[in-house]
């Protein structure tokens, strides 16, 4: 167990586990590798999970970076606002968002929003981890590390209140 803030967290998922997640969804990744796909990667949480996947990805590819926000504490605050947009063209091109996370959806379908308006040929999302329970399921998601129950986790690129990222496992919030 570890203390974050004023929360109690228990290990959750280990390394050894995440490590095998990753390497499943490189495998699975594959199936893109003649359309040298263009990976946006979402920050801040995603750039763990982005990192170790993408050194497992051996062919062509782009990478690039968004910011967006919408938690406050450990919950979602119902509003997605962009912090860092993408400056370069994703015309025809096919894009595979990396998320840590999915929940509620409401981060991805504005992400799905800001990458259509720039016209790929298509979108693709692969999520380390999915919170099926509550996600609204209007995106469809090909690649899923871990389906979780609604359960707040951090760690291994997840924060609470901006703690806790570099975390090498993932924990979940200790149920008093």
């Amino acid at each position: 167990m570890i203390k974050v803030h004023d929360k109690i967290f228990e290990r959750f998922i280990s390394t050894k586990e995440i490590n095998k997640i990753i390497s499943r969804l490189a495998n699975e990744l594959e199936d893109l590798k003649n359309e040298n796909p263009h990976f946006i990667v979402i920050l801040n949480g995603s750039f763990m999970f982005a990192s170790d996947l993408l050194k497992k990805i051996s062919y062509d590819s782009k990478v690039s970076f968004i910011k967006l926000k919408s938690y406050e504490g450990t919950k979602s605050s119902g509003i997605v606002n962009e912090v860092i947009g993408l400056d370069e063209s994703i015309k025809n091109q096919t894009v595979v968002v990396i998320e840590d996370i999915i929940d509620t959806g409401k981060t991805l379908n504005k992400i799905h929003q800001i990458l259509t308006e720039k016209k790929p040929k298509k979108i693709e999302v692969v999520t380390m981890l999915l919170k099926p329970d509550i996600y609204d399921g209007s995106i469809g998601i090909k690649y899923i590390g871990k389906k979780i129950k609604n359960e707040f986790v951090l760690g291994y690129g997840l924060d609470y209140k901006e703690l806790g990222r570099t975390l090498q496992e993932i924990f979940k919030l200790k149920k008093c």
